[in-house]
């Protein structure tokens, strides 16, 4: 019996422990807030940057496996899909990524160390061009691919490949032309009184003169001195066949930075920091160059040929006095910046992209080189402003635009989508290629010159897929299947894709696949960590809900396992303004999704919004906030708590709502004009007066503080500090560049004006806008989630 009773005792034993393991191994692991702020060191470092070698076959990235303080190359081959680490002997003979390849790719000139080499892809070997001090740099091959033109300093240079020559082909210098000045009369009369009066000074004179003129007849010509005049002098280029050079001139204003103050240093001194100017401050003019080298003579670009050049923006409308009539024009043109021009491959054809300064036209023009006149292939405007994908959002940086044979193709929004158009610059007939409620992200041309590849969302406003299209238009055909953001590299031959692919639960891998429709995509990488694996990532489900206006508003929703009648939610507000998060990709709020599947482990559900402003639907939506900031942006928010109330059981009084930057400055809005919806919010390092953010951002969306104050103060939430009813926390950054930190103490001022006492404040000595170390981001998320705990919690839960 004893013996019966042991092994009893000892089968019980057992059950009860494996039981005891099932359990423990159906119960998922628990995050904790430290672990979520550790970044890419919970989570793991992704693969980026793909290039691929000429052969076709190898494609180089860069990666950090086993987390490293640094990303190091890699290399994986074609069929054998096994990354390996690239020695540093092979990184040294690698050709850089950037440069500029022949019309059959066998080789590439580019810019390494500051010295120029050719690479030949057929001999694996290179050959090194310049060895000096100074920087050459912008290599590129003339049509004439034996000719390589290269910029050393402000000018240009040609080496010839065949004789080892090289030419200066400009002669562009700073300063100021010196000034042929005569001399007074008195010492003009004394020297022809002295040639008067001994021969042999007449006679020196004169053989002075006939040497010079000799030789001048025999020296090798170079370039007139072209000068700057005190401008900055960028994007110098030369044209395909070497005839032309275009650069454009920037007379700089120097406006008033703002500066940002270190305190937490290594010397143990306060330094102060340089930063931007402000909104509205005085801006830097522009003018586009074209200098003839066979005349040696140049002359700037006439932008009065330009449509609507004196075209005033509608706006000043609202500033007009009683009675006063408004006048469409102005008496001067507009400020512009020309970008640099685009030649077609048999550098027959110039095109060149126009923005003006006040944002609210693109011109994209053909350029004549030789006489400066221009034909206008497309004119964009908008009231609000330009912008959209592959088109850009301000003049200083463009969109793109490229040929295929004698058709200029470039984007625009004209549908209300960024879709695809081409030029004939022959025939003059401009066609659309791509139509629908979608956007075109990217173009790239086939080497055949007989389709575009193309990035959109036509499946979907929430996945990225890549597409051939015809080049005469016709379907799109999709060549990824992988379900969510699909970031594609294309071999040199066309033949396979680099692939970095996520879902919305699944970091950033790199995959190949052949560039077939439909064609397997193998993963080649595996990036995340032991921790991050073991827990199970919740894909968020991607939802629309209606806004009082009528519209489709996308959001991604995280809802706890057990949901409940009455229970608690917090609003999540992406940054940036235009920036899309409602997708099924890895989000590059990574932080903030699993801080979501956090707060779902406690009980929460979590709404991410793309509200009016959001990129990925349309120029309507991208638009929706001109002038009103604050305005169709926050309503969004407050339909969303409306939509959770009425659809998920979220009591009306347990609704939080936390962001960063544009974010922040949301949450601000929410809880001074809408607090009866909001219990709680954390703004993080949040805009609280859009007069003292940037120009580049700010003015595309308000304009300018002295010319349109009415939308600055209907759109910073420092005129409405008064409202606030609800508990809030503002979190910043004391090193941020961007959103600085003199935005938060300046409201603060004000809501101790106001004897407001529901608010606190948590700053963060030694971080920028993005936060760079773990610590400072766990107190932050730390303090947040007390917040919502300590307000949103119902009597029974705290």
């Amino acid at each position: 019996m004893n013996k019966i009773f042991r092994n009893g005792l000892t089968m019980g034993w057992l059950l009860i422990t494996a039981s005891g393991v099932l359990a423990q191994q159906s119960q998922k692991p628990s995050l904790t807030i430290d672990q979520i702020m550790e970044g890419n060191s919970f989570v793991g470092n992704l693969p980026h940057d793909f290039q691929w070698l000429t052969d076709s076959k190898t494609v180089y990235f860069y990666w950090n496996p086993e987390n490293k303080a640094y990303d190091e190359l890699y290399k994986v081959t074609v069929g054998n899909n096994k990354p390996v680490k690239v020695s540093l002997e092979e990184q040294q003979n690698l050709p850089s990524k950037r440069g500029d390849l022949t019309q059959d790719e066998s080789r590439k000139v580019y810019s390494k160390g500051g010295d120029l080499f050719v690479y030949d892809f057929k001999s694996g070997t290179s050959v090194q061009i310049t060895n000096t001090l100074d920087t050459e740099r912008n290599p590129a091959f003339l049509l004439d691919e034996d000719k390589v033109a290269y910029q050393q300093g402000f000018n240009l240079f040609v080496w010839n490949r065949k004789d080892g020559s090289t030419t200066q082909v400009t002669n562009f210098k700073p300063g100021r032309a010196p000034r042929d000045i005569p001399s007074p009369i008195y010492e003009q009369w004394l020297e022809e009184d002295q040639l008067a009066h001994f021969d042999i000074l007449q006679q020196r004179k004169e053989n002075s003169e006939a040497r010079k003129a000799h030789w001048d007849k025999l020296d090798i010509k170079h370039p007139s001195a072209i000068y700057m005049n005190g401008q900055d002098m960028y994007n110098i280029q030369l044209s395909p066949d070497g005839k032309f050079a275009t650069y454009n001139l920037r007379n700089r204003l120097h406006a008033k930075s703002t500066e940002v103050h270190d305190f937490v240093t290594q010397s143990g001194f306060t330094a102060d920091q340089k930063a931007r100017p402000k909104v509205g401050s005085p801006l830097d003019t522009f003018q586009m160059g074209i200098y003839d080298i066979e005349k040696d003579s140049s002359f700037t670009l006439d932008i009065t040929q330009l449509e609507g050049i004196y075209d005033k923006p509608a706006y000043l409308k609202d500033y007009l006095n009683e009675g006063e009539e408004f006048q469409a024009q102005y008496e001067t043109p507009r400020e512009v910046v020309v970008h640099q021009p685009v030649y077609s491959s048999d550098g027959q054809y110039a095109a060149v992209d126009i923005r003006a300064m006040d944002n609210k036209d693109r011109w994209i023009m053909l350029l004549d080189l030789s006489t400066g006149k221009m034909i206008q292939v497309d004119r964009q405007h908008d009231d609000a402003w330009i912008g959209g994908p592959n088109i850009s959002s301000w003049n200083l940086w463009v969109g793109d635009i490229g040929w295929v044979g004698n058709k200029l193709w470039y984007q625009s929004e004209a549908t209300g989508f960024s879709h695809l158009y081409t030029f004939d610059a022959k025939s003059g007939q401009r066609k659309q290629l791509t139509d629908g409620k979608f956007e075109v992200l990217s173009v790239e041309v086939s080497n055949d010159e007989k389709a575009f590849y193309l990035t959109s969302n036509k499946e979907s406003s929430s996945e990225h897929h890549f597409y051939k299209l015809p080049v005469k238009g016709g379907n799109m055909e999709k060549i990824t299947t992988l379900e969510g953001g699909n970031e594609v590299t294309m071999s040199p031959d066309n033949n396979y894709l680099a692939i970095r692919h996520s879902y919305s639960n699944q970091p950033w891998e790199l995959y190949l696949q052949p560039n077939k429709a439909g064609a397997k995509a193998v993963k080649v990488t595996k990036s995340t960590t032991e921790s991050f694996d073991q827990y199970q990532w919740k894909a968020p489900e991607v939802i629309t809900f209606e806004a009082r206006d009528g519209a489709a508003v996308h959001a991604r929703l995280y809802k706890p396992e057990n949901a409940k009648e009455g229970g608690k939610a917090v609003i999540f507000v992406h940054g940036a303004g235009y920036l899309q998060n409602v997708h099924k990709w890895w989000s590059s709020y990574f932080r903030e999704y699993m801080f979501h599947n956090f707060l779902t482990d406690q009980g929460y559900t979590v709404l991410d919004i793309d509200y009016r402003g959001s990129a990925g639907y349309g120029s309507e939506w991208r638009t929706g906030i001109y002038r009103h900031m604050g305005g169709k942006d926050l309503t969004d928010q407050v339909d969303g708590a409306k939509y959770l109330i009425e659809k998920h059981g979220i009591s009306a009084d347990r609704i939080g709502i936390y962001g960063g930057s544009y974010g922040g400055f949301i949450t601000l809005m929410a809880m001074f004009t809408e607090p009866d919806v909001f219990k709680s919010g954390a703004a993080l390092r949040s805009v609280t007066d859009w007069a003292h953010y940037n120009h580049e951002y700010t003015s595309n969306i308000l304009n300018t503080p002295v010319e349109d104050p009415i939308a600055y103060k209907k759109s910073s939430p420092i005129y409405f500090a008064n409202g606030l009813k609800g508990d809030l926390v503002i979190l910043h950054g004391m090193m941020d560049d961007n959103v600085q930190f003199q935005d938060v103490v300046r409201l603060s001022q004000r809501l101790i004006e106001l004897r407001k006492e529901n608010w606190e404040m948590a700053v963060f000595p030694m971080e920028p806008h993005g936060f760079k170390e773990a610590t400072s981001w766990a107190d932050e998320y730390k303090r947040i989630y007390k917040l919502f705990e300590r307000t949103l919690n119902a009597p029974n839960e705290q």
